[in-house]
C-alpha cells in the first residue's frame, strides 16, 4: 500500500512544479515584467485604482455624513436609575485594565470590595417585597392579594401569636392521637398517623416520598421514595466527637420542646432520648451516594406492592395514596426507590419500636413535627431555634483558616512519621496515634469567648476600696481555682497564656497544644496573606509545637524499641551541624540544653515546608509579595526566618533555644530546597555537602 501511495503522489507534484516554473521561472528584463496597455495585466490594475477610488470616496462621504448628523443619534439617559447604574459600573470597574486583554478586571477589577452581586439584588427584592406588603390597600375580597396580605399580617401580629401561646400546636398534636409526654395518650394505629403526617401536614419522619420525572421517559412524572432529610446536620464523613456534640446539641433542644408543650421533664427527657436514638440509627442505614452509584444501585423500580414485601411495616398504598391526592394508585402501581437497603432497615426497626416501645414512637414522630412547625409558634420556641441554630453552626461550620493550616501541618507530621529511618513500626503507630489523640486549642479558651462562662469565671472576685486590695482579691481567686482544678476527678486544662499572648505551648500533662490568637496575627498570619507566608511563619511553630509531643523519644533511653544506633548517629550530626556556624561576637549557647529545642527547629521547617508543597499541588492561585521579586517558595523560607528576627544577645543559661542566627541558619541549611530555591553553590555555609535528618 505504501508504494501505491507514493505513485499517485509523484504525479502531482511533477505537475505542481511544472507549473511554478510556468510562471516563475523564465528570465525577463525589467521593462519585458511591465504592463503592455491593453494588456491583461493593464486592466486588472486599472480595475483595482477604480475600486481604491471609489472606496475612498464612500469613506469621504461617511466621515461627512457623521459629521453632519451626529446630534441626531441616541442620546444619554440621565435618569436616576441610569445615573445610579453608571456609578456602580465606575465603582466595580477598572479602566486601566485594558479590556482586549482582561475583560474581567476591566469590569470587575474592585469589586472584591463589595458584596456578592446576586445576594445584594435578593436583599434589595426583599425589602421591595416588604415595603409592598406594608403598604396598606384594599383589595377585592377573597383575591389572591388579599390573601398574600392577610399572611404577611398575621405572620407580624406578634401579640396575637404570643397570646396563642401553645394552644394551636396542641391542638394538631390531639388530632394526631396525642402523646405520652404530656399523659394523654391514644393508641392509634401508626399507620394512620403517618398517613396523617404525610399528607396533611407535608412531614416525612421515616422517608421522602415526591413527584419526580420518570427515568426512562423525563415528561412522565413518578412517586420517588428517597432517603429522609433529617433536621439534625449530620454528615457520614463526620468526626464521632462532632458527631456527639451535634446530637447532645439536639437533645437539649428536644427537651426543651417537650417541657415549652406542657410535658412531664423526666418523661421528655426519656422519650427525647429515644427520638435521637432512633434518629441516629437511621442514619446509619444510610449509603452514600458515592456507594450506591458504584454498585449501579442509584434508583430501582418496584411496584407498590413489591414494596410492601420489602418492607412491610409501611401500609404504602394508603399513605402514598393520601399524599398524591388525586392521583389514583393501585398495587401494581410502579415507584422509584433510591435505596432499596435502606427501607429494608428503616422497616425493621419500626416493627421493632411498634412491639416494644408504640407510644415512643408516636413521640418521636410528633417531635419531628414540632421541630418543622416551631417557626410559626411563639417567641420561646423561636428562641429554643435560634440557640439550636447557633450551637450547630459553631460545630458544622468550615474551621476557621488557622485551623485549616494546622490541620495541613498536623497531616505532613504523621506521613512524616511513617519514614523516620530509627522509628520501627510499632514506634511509628504509637506515635500516630498520640498526635491523633491531641487535643487543640486555638485563638481563646472556652470561658473567654462565652459571656455567661465568663461571669461565671469572676464570680470570686470582690474588687476592694483600693487597687492594692483587688490585686490580692485576683491573687486569692487564683490560687483558690488552681488548688480545685487538681481536685476535680477529671480536671479541665486552663490556660498557661493569655489570648493575646504570642507564645505557644504543648502541655504534657493535658496533651493539649495551645496557639493563643495573639501570635495569629500579622505578621506571622493573615488570611489574607500568600500561604507561602502562612505556612513559613505561623506554620512552622504549628510544626515545631507538636515535634514537643516527642522530645521523650530523643532523650537517653527514652525509645527502647527505636533503632537507637540510628537515632544516635542522628544526635551526633545534628550536633556538628550546628558546632560549624560561626557565633556573632560576645554569643554562647550549650548545645546539649538546647539540643532539643533545635531539633524541633530544623524538624517544624521540613514538615511546615512538606505541608504547604503538598497544598500548592491540590490549591492553584498563590499569589507572591509586590516588588520582593521572590518565587512563593522564596517566600516561604523568608517568613519562617522573619520569626526568628530579634537582636542578638547574651543567652540566657536557663534558656533552651540557640541564638536567632543558628535558630535560621540551622534549619536552612538542612533544608535541600533551600539551597535549590535560592540557587546556593555547593559548599555555601547554606548549602553543605551533607545534612542531617532527624524528623
Amino acid at each position: 500500500m505504501e508504494g501505491g501511495d507514493q505513485s499517485e503522489e509523484e504525479p502531482r507534484e511533477r505537475s505542481q512544479a511544472g507549473g511554478m516554473g510556468t510562471l516563475w521561472s523564465q528570465e525577463s528584463t525589467p521593462e519585458e515584467r511591465l504592463p503592455v496597455e491593453g494588456s491583461r495585466p493593464w486592466a486588472v490594475a486599472r480595475r483595482v485604482l477604480t475600486a481604491i477610488l471609489i472606496l475612498g470616496l464612500l469613506l469621504c462621504f461617511s466621515v461627512l455624513l457623521f459629521y453632519n448628523f451626529q446630534n441626531c443619534g441616541p442620546r444619554p439617559c440621565e435618569t436616576s436609575v441610569c445615573l445610579d447604574l453608571r456609578d456602580h459600573y465606575l465603582a466595580s470597574g477598572n479602566t486601566s485594565v485594558a479590556p482586549c486583554t482582561d475583560f474581567f478586571s476591566f469590569a470587575c477589577g474592585r469589586a472584591k470590595e463589595t458584596n456578592n452581586s446576586f445576594q445584594e439584588l435578593a436583599t434589595k427584592n426583599k425589602n421591595r417585597l416588604r415595603r409592598i406588603l406594608e403598604v396598606q390597600n384594599s383589595w377585592h375580597p377573597g383575591s389572591g392579594e388579599e390573601k398574600a396580605f392577610q399572611f404577611y399580617n398575621s405572620c407580624m401580629d406578634t401579640l396575637a401569636i404570643e397570646a396563642a401561646g401553645t394552644g394551636p400546636l396542641r391542638q394538631v398534636i390531639e388530632e394526631l392521637g396525642g402523646w405520652r409526654i404530656s399523659g394523654k395518650w391514644t393508641s392509634l394505629n401508626f399507620n394512620r398517623t403517618l398517613r396523617l403526617l404525610m399528607s396533611q401536614y407535608g412531614h416525612f419522619p421515616f422517608f421522602r416520598a415526591y413527584l419526580g420525572p420518570h427515568p426512562a421517559s423525563p415528561h412522565t412524572p413518578v412517586i420517588q421514595i428517597d432517603q429522609p432529610e433529617f433536621d439534625v446536620p449530620l454528615k457520614q464523613d463526620q468526626e464521632q466527637k462532632i458527631y456527639a456534640q451535634i446530637f447532645r446539641e439536639y437533645l437539649t433542644y428536644l427537651n426543651q420542646l417537650g417541657t415549652l408543650l406542657g410535658g412531664d421533664p423526666s418523661k421528655v427527657q426519656e422519650h427525647s432520648s429515644l427520638s435521637i436514638s432512633i434518629t441516629s440509627r437511621l442514619f446509619q442505614f444510610l449509603r452514600p451516594l458515592e456507594q450506591r452509584r458504584a454498585q449501579g444501585k442509584l434508583f430501582q423500580m418496584v411496584t407498590i406492592d413489591q414494596l410492601k414485601e420489602m418492607a412491610p411495616a409501611i401500609d404504602w398504598l394508603s399513605c402514598l395514596q393520601a399524599t398524591f391526592t388525586p392521583m389514583s394508585l393501585s398495587p401494581s402501581q410502579s415507584l422509584v426507590v433510591h435505596d432499596v437497603e435502606y427501607l429494608k432497615n428503616m422497616s425493621q426497626l419500626v416493627e421493632e419500636m411498634l412491639l416494644k416501645q408504640r407510644d415512643f414512637l408516636q413521640s418521636h414522630m410528633i417531635l419531628g413535627l414540632v421541630v418543622t412547625l416551631s417557626p410559626a409558634l411563639d417567641s420561646q420556641f423561636q428562641e429554643a431555634r435560634r440557640k439550636l441554630s447557633q450551637k450547630l453552626r459553631e460545630l458544622t461550620e468550615q474551621p476557621p483558616m488557622a485551623m485549616k493550616l494546622f490541620t495541613a501541618i498536623r497531616d505532613a507530621l504523621i506521613t512524616r512519621l511513617r519514614n523516620l529511618p530509627w522509628m520501627n513500626e510499632e514506634t511509628q503507630n504509637m506515635a500516630q496515634d498520640k498526635v491523633a489523640q491531641l487535643q487543640v486549642e486555638m485563638g481563646a479558651s472556652e470561658w473567654a469567648l462565652k459571656p455567661e462562662l465568663a461571669r461565671q469565671e469572676y464570680n470570686d472576685i470582690q474588687l476592694g476600696s483600693s487597687f492594692l486590695q483587688s490585686v490580692l482579691s485576683c491573687v486569692r481567686s487564683l490560687r483558690a481555682r488552681i488548688v480545685q482544678s487538681f481536685l476535680q476527678p477529671h480536671p479541665q486544662h486552663r490556660w498557661k497564656v493569655s489570648p493575646w499572648d504570642v507564645n505557644a505551648y504543648y502541655s504534657v500533662s493535658d496533651h493539649v497544644v495551645v496557639f493563643p490568637a495573639g501570635l495569629l496575627q500579622p505578621p506571622f498570619f493573615h488570611p489574607g496573606y500568600p500561604r507561602a507566608v502562612n505556612f513559613g511563619a505561623a506554620g512552622s511553630i504549628m510544626a515545631h509545637e507538636l515535634l514537643h509531643i516527642f522530645y521523650q523519644l530523643l532523650l537517653p533511653g527514652g525509645c527502647l524499641a527505636c533503632d537507637n544506633h540510628a537515632l544516635q548517629e542522628a544526635h551526633l550530626c545534628l550536633k556538628r551541624h550546628y558546632a560549624a556556624f560561626p557565633l556573632p561576637s560576645r554569643t554562647s549557647f550549650n548545645d546539649s540544653l538546647t539540643f532539643l529545642e533545635n531539633a524541633a527547629d530544623v524538624g517544624g521547617l521540613a514538615i511546615a515546608l512538606q505541608a504547604y508543597s503538598k497544598r500548592l499541588l491540590r490549591h492553584h492561585g498563590e499569589t507572591v509579595l509586590p516588588s520582593l521579586d521572590l518565587s512563593p517558595q522564596q517566600i516561604f523560607f523568608r517568613s519562617y526566618a522573619q520569626v526568628m528576627c530579634r537582636k542578638p544577645s547574651p543567652q540566657d543559661s536557663h534558656d533552651t533555644h540557640s541564638p536567632p542566627h543558628l535558630r535560621v541558619h540551622g534549619p536552612l541549611s538542612s533544608t535541600p530546597a533551600f539551597a535549590r530555591y535560592f540557587r546556593c553553590a555547593r559548599g555555601a555555609l547554606l548549602n553543605p555537602s551533607s545534612r542531617c535528618q532527624l524528623w
